[in-house]
């Protein structure tokens, strides 16, 4: 992979360490992994350097950027994996629901979900197999 979108920020390296897909699959691995979930990476100098520059659907959107902060965790403690960086709300901008993510705020919703018809009003997702 090449170097970092945002300066001083780190570089994206390849996967080496395969011990947490091994035992994924249920093969025989030389210890018990150890992987990490990206939301206790907000707490990292580098992630929050990231986001200084970059808003939250910003960086999901950016394949490259997803894959530097879903790393900045794996190369600072040496964990074996970490879960991809998304944002939870993030398939409901997919399906074309108006949400913005505000800082110190959180997820805000342009038609917030109360009622039956704010729910019958919801985008209708398209079918896959169509």
């Amino acid at each position: 992979m090449g170097s970092s979108p945002t300066e001083g920020t780190g570089t994206l390296t390849p996967a080496v360490n395969d011990s947490f897909l091994r035992a994924c699959r249920r093969e025989p691995a030389d210890r018990i992994p150890v992987w990490f979930m990206r939301q206790a990476g907000r707490c990292l100098p580098e992630y929050r350097a990231v986001r200084a520059e970059h808003e939250m659907f910003d960086v999901m959107h950016s394949a490259e950027l997803t894959a530097l902060v879903t790393q900045q965790p794996v190369k600072r403690f040496g964990v074996d994996a970490a879960v991809i960086f998304s944002d939870i709300v993030a398939p409901l901008q997919a399906a074309g629901v108006d949400v913005k993510l505000v800082a110190e705020v959180g997820p805000v919703f342009a038609n917030p979900v109360r009622t039956a018809a704010d729910v019958a009003a919801l985008p209708r997702l398209a079918d896959p197999s169509s």
